[in-house]
């Protein structure tokens, strides 16, 4: 498996695998895939990754500005979404693994993740690569009928801002 940039020409199979994610009830309060140019505004140019094994798109990872305020530049929030057909093989952990490194090379120095509570299999994959829980948000918002709470977990880099 190897790690690529994201570029545009990359949406179609980043899409299809958000959907696969947003089908899961687990992973988005999102319900419709938002366009390249309104994805590509959210998420942060150099902290966008792939993981691609035989020329096809095993999972993805990116970084969202958490605020505009200067104060907050090396804080951000991730996302990590893996293929269904590649789920339970090691690409969440290869994913954030390298999305950690990417982050801590362009001076991030606090990673968050607001995570559904019930999706046990995500929060274990970001304790894993060294990320805790400091809260849960209770009843934060509904996907369809249901409220949802969300775990709120944060990583540390032990050598950005420290």
């Amino acid at each position: 498996m190897e790690i690529i940039a994201i570029t545009k020409n990359h949406y179609p199979s980043i899409s299809k695998i958000y959907e696969e994610g947003i089908a899961t009830g687990k992973a988005t309060f999102e319900t419709t895939i938002p366009s390249w140019q309104a994805w590509d505004k959210s998420h942060l140019q150099p902290c966008r990754i792939a993981a691609m094994e035989q020329d096809q798109m095993q999972g993805w990872a990116a970084l969202s500005p958490v605020s505009s305020r200067c104060v907050y530049g090396g804080v951000a929030e991730l996302s990590v979404y893996v293929a269904a057909s590649a789920r339970g093989k090691g690409v969440g952990k290869f994913l954030l693994t390298n999305l950690i490194t990417i982050s801590e090379e362009h001076q991030f120095w606090t990673l968050q993740a607001g995570i559904f509570s019930n999706n046990k299999a995500s929060i274990s994959l970001h304790e894993k690569c060294g990320f805790r829980i400091i809260g849960t948000r209770e009843r934060i918002g509904k996907l369809g009928d249901t409220w949802i709470d969300n775990t709120i977990m944060e990583r540390r880099s032990k050598i950005v801002g420290t």
